[in-house]
């Protein structure tokens, strides 16, 4: 990596520059100056716009916190460098396609696109990758399709059906977006669990039906746990009732989180299934390929995922915001989606 915290433009040789966010070591971020990068075949230029960041998966990344069993499949679709660092990660990144090679390339050229790039002024990705935005989206509502791609395939996991009793642990990124998809569907409850007050205000100003933890009703069908707690999937286990099924958003990284199932896990035949997005959901797999899945997750977002972006910061302020996301300080607890604006 190169001289830090350049502007992109013209280096003093005349050569374009770019910058791009790295996570160099455990708790430290930096914005470097690197070549814009150059499109092969089949591939194009996308000039970022707007990155979004995953809270829960990139604070595990800054924190150092990634397995290294798991570095290899945990890696973002089109990360530089690798896990756990120094590592270019991010995966929800909006920009407009300005170069590239063959007939796909062609017909993308000056389009706005979602890419699951990170936080880098440009990107270069296979034009196959690249999902124009539909009429009407916003670049900062469709920096939500990583996450509503991510409830799409917690949803078909799960199976849900008409008049199903739903329960969602965690008012995030991920658990509201699966509530707001889940939504959808004709249900006799649902519920989204949150331990802030001022979270579950927001559930409710959505139009859906937030709790606290230790209110919700019991005897659900389904339970989506997505807070990355044990808490949380504690109280998961709680509310599913007989028979029921738990799918697990959460990634915890290194974190070992200690769950009662010495209880009545075993006795009520509870069953815990891990969603996990690298790969598209076992009932849905042989059907559905992961483009198809993130472009029908892009298609889903409707205005109510707007209240899911809570700040805006430019990229150079990043290393600061990833700090204050990632050990916890109060002033940004109620981050939901922040946008890294790289114009």
């Amino acid at each position: 990596m190169e001289e830090l915290h350049q502007s992109p433009g013209t280096s003093p040789s005349g050569a374009l520059r770019s910058r791009q966010y790295w996570t160099t070591a455990p708790g430290r971020g930096e914005v470097v100056s690197a070549p814009v990068p150059t499109p092969g075949p089949g591939e194009v230029l996308v000039e970022t716009l707007l990155s979004g960041i995953s809270r829960g998966t990139e604070s595990l990344v800054h924190r150092g916190m990634v397995p290294d069993d798991v570095a290899g499949i945990m890696c973002a679709p089109h990360q530089l460098g690798e896990l756990p660092h120094p590592v270019s990660h991010g995966y929800l990144n909006v920009g407009i396609v300005r170069d590239g090679e063959g007939p796909d390339a062609a017909a993308l050229r000056g389009r706005t696109v979602f890419t699951l790039a990170g936080h880098r002024d440009h990107v270069v990705v296979p034009a196959q990758d690249c999902h124009p935005l539909p009429d009407g989206c916003s670049a900062e509502r469709a920096l939500l399709a990583g996450a509503a791609e991510t409830a799409l395939n917690a949803l078909w996991e799960a199976g849900i059906s008409l008049g199903d009793r739903v329960t969602v642990i965690g008012g995030g990124m991920i658990g509201l977006s699966t509530a707001l998809l889940a939504h959808r569907i004709p249900l006799e409850r649902l519920e989204v669990v949150d331990v802030d007050e001022d979270r579950r205000q927001l559930i409710d100003a959505l139009g859906l039906h937030a709790v606290a933890p230790g209110a919700a009703a019991p005897d659900s069908d389904v339970v989506l746990h997505s807070s990355a707690t044990a808490a949380g999937l504690a109280e998961a286990l709680r509310v599913a009732g007989d028979d029921a099924l738990i799918i697990e958003q959460s990634w915890y990284g290194d974190e070992r989180p200690q769950i009662p199932l010495g209880g009545d896990f075993h006795a009520r035949r509870l069953r815990i299934i891990a969603s996990q997005v690298g790969e598209v959901a076992q009932p849905r797999r042989l059907r559905r390929d992961r483009r198809a899945r993130l472009r029908l997750g892009l298609s889903l977002l409707d205005d109510r995922f707007d209240s899911l972006i809570t700040g805006r910061s430019p990229l150079e302020d990043l290393p600061q915001v990833m700090d204050a996301l990632a050990y916890g300080d109060p002033a940004w607890a109620g981050t939901i989606c922040h946008v890294v604006d790289h114009r």
